[in-house]
């Protein structure tokens, strides 16, 4: 059993050391997606003083200009565009320092095949242009996720998937798949580089913060909860009554961090898959009291009669609703389909929850976990801190370095 850093159990300590003199870099960092809900945590604990394999120099590469919310974090921001393979060895072939990959990136195509070619093309652009001219480069890292046991998201559902809770060792399934298509090229890719480890890591529906991310449920749920409260009405459940009362498992943004960066210094971890779920199971409607009490909503409900509530139905006319909300809160100017993925949110909730097992994790030394309601607070609160939901009403979950959670409920006027 290996060591692991004491920020992974519960939750990690955030701390700048700002009266520290400067110190040489010991790894350099290359974050791809660093603006996505994994990027935006990795952009935050890489810099920290205490991160393993530390200090690090961290470079984060998005394709569109640095946003607001990303701007504090101690990072060289590169614009860059990815599935560009001009634009890309451009900028990233000069980063000739680099140690660690971590790429938590992916773009959204109408059908499966055209996934498979766009996000393993971008994935080799990136390792083409780094791999050959970055001597000291030791890791890849590369984030997947729960598809790789369900399958795509157009044929969840339509094809037989595999039995939870799920395992790394079960083979794949017998459907196209971009996870597929970029585990064969990393394992390639990185075979041209002696001593060069990769880790792959797949969570499960991830709660963190980033009005950038195709799969923000946490976000997208602040929204809909927003509107609500806005309107006077129920919060109503989008989902099924299977989704409703099974069990499901949650991945923490901090919590998938902390594990990309266990696999990039702990020996033990190299070359090998890991899942990356919080640890524990939550019923759907016992967090939906939770994200109702976090926007004073007293009526919230599930409604078994009649048609399932899609909220890509509910909420398609509701772009002026949000104007009204963001003009009279003063928040973050935003559009609705900005900062709302409803057909995530449909999907996510159109069936019965997965659950995965962490024990390889554990068994290779990485103990890091998270409360699951707690999670859903924090990033609620993360949320609103940045001003893109109103925060009238406010649960806050302070980190405090003993790694236990101190919570207190505010009503701010």
């Amino acid at each position: 059993m290996s060591w692991w850093w004491s920020g992974a159990i519960g939750a990690a300590k955030k701390k700048f050391d700002e009266d520290e003199a400067p110190r040489n870099f010991q790894s350099v960092g290359l974050v791809i997606g660093i603006t996505g809900i994994v990027g935006n945590s990795l952009a935050e604990i890489l810099p920290l003083a205490d991160t393993p394999g530390g200090r690090w120099k961290v470079y984060g590469v998005a394709r569109r200009p640095r946003p607001s919310w990303n701007a504090d974090h101690p990072i060289e921001y590169i614009q860059c565009d990815i599935t560009d393979p001009n634009d890309t060895q451009t900028k990233l072939s000069v980063l000739t320092d680099v140690t660690h990959i971590f790429y938590v990136s992916w773009t959204n195509r109408p059908t499966e095949a055209e996934n498979c070619e766009v996000n393993g093309a971008m994935l080799k652009n990136v390792l083409s242009a780094v791999i050959p001219n970055a001597p000291n480069l030791r890791h890849v890292s590369l984030q997947t996720g729960g598809k790789h046991y369900l399958g795509p998201f157009d044929l969840i559902g339509k094809i037989k998937s595999h039995e939870p809770p799920f395992t790394e060792d079960l083979p794949r399934l017998d459907a196209p798949n971009f996870y597929y298509t970029q585990e064969d090229i990393l394992f390639e890719e990185t075979k041209k580089k002696e001593g060069l480890s990769w880790s792959v890591h797949r969570p499960q529906v991830i709660f963190g913060f980033s009005p950038y991310s195709l799969m923000n449920i946490v976000g997208t749920l602040s929204v809909y909860a927003a509107i609500c409260k806005h309107e006077g009405v129920p919060l109503r459940f989008p989902g099924t009554k299977g989704a409703w009362e099974s069990y499901s498992v949650a991945s923490d943004a901090d919590l998938i961090a902390e594990q990309h960066i266990w696999a990039a210094v702990d020996p033990y971890a190299k070359n090998e898959a890991f899942n990356c779920s919080n640890g524990d199971v939550f019923r759907w409607k016992q967090l939906w009291k939770v994200l109702a009490e976090q926007f004073g909503i007293e009526e919230y409900e599930f409604v078994e009669e009649g048609p399932r509530l899609k909220l890509s139905e509910l909420m398609k006319d509701k772009g002026a609703v949000w104007e009204e909300i963001v003009k009279e809160n003063q928040l973050t100017q935003t559009k609705l389909e900005d900062v709302a993925e409803w057909w995530f949110v449909d999907l996510m909730l159109g069936g019965e929850g997965t659950v995965d097992s962490m024990n390889k994790a554990k068994e290779h030394g990485f103990v890091g976990f998270r409360n699951t309601k707690n999670s859903l607070i924090y990033w609620i609160d993360k949320t609103k801190g940045y001003k893109i939901v109103p925060r009238e009403w406010q649960t806050i979950l302070i980190r405090i370095p003993s790694h236990t959670w101190l919570w207190k409920i505010h009503a701010v006027m």
